[in-house]
């Protein structure tokens, strides 16, 4: 099986790059592919979009309707796996279905959501954030309830940037997503697959599962 997995931005690339492995057999293969941002899924299928820009919802028509086309005879599944941010997640869920049910012909596709963020299925690994931060906040990270709308990303950062998510919001988008991808690439590699809170987090590995 071959897991093509779509993302909305870099550190959600850093941290699949490292957990995938550690989830498919040595028959399979994958490849994460990041995009700049989430965007919106658009009105109409056919419309028109700018592909340079990268920006996954608004290009995941064209992408479904390509893989569709181009893997008619291959044993492979896109994963798109994306932040729910403020959205209502039953909804969010139709219009992503609706989507793919509107490509000719359609891939094999599964569509996981991280709840609020990307740094929910972090959070639901305390002891991972503690090997990878041993002074990290334990009254931050302690007061977090799994997969709730909280302002997630600035929770982790309360409990492991110094100066908080004040602080680091203060500074720019640009230093919060290089921030971010360094809270990928120092928390992913001491997650524990088997004992994590987060109910988005499992809902990804079970379907990662149940197709190996």
């Amino acid at each position: 099986m071959h897991f093509e997995i779509l993302v909305e931005d870099q550190s959600g690339k850093i941290a699949l790059d490292i957990l995938v492995p550690k989830i498919i057999s040595e028959n399979d293969t994958f490849k994460v592919i990041s995009y700049k941002g989430i965007g919106r899924i658009p009105v109409k299928m056919g419309n028109s979009i700018d592909a340079s820009k990268r920006i996954l919802l608004n290009n995941l028509p064209k992408l479904l309707t390509g893989y569709g086309k181009s893997w008619k005879s291959y044993d492979s599944v896109v994963f798109v796996v994306c932040d729910l941010d403020d959205k209502c997640l039953e909804n969010f869920r139709n219009e992503l279905i609706s989507l793919l049910n509107n490509c000719n012909p359609r891939p094999e596709t599964r569509f996981c959501i991280a709840i609020e963020e990307g740094e929910a299925w972090f959070l639901g690994d305390i002891l991972a954030i503690k090997r990878a931060y041993p002074k990290a906040k334990d009254g931050e990270l302690n007061s977090y309830v799994n997969d709730s709308i909280c302002g997630t990303w600035e929770k982790l950062a309360n409990a492991v940037y110094k100066g908080g998510s004040q602080k680091l919001s203060s500074l720019g988008w640009k230093v919060v997503g290089t921030e971010k991808s360094a809270w990928a690439e120092n928390i992913t590699p001491h997650m524990d697959l088997e004992n994590n809170a987060s109910p988005s987090f499992n809902y990804f590995l079970g379907k990662i599962r149940e197709l190996i």
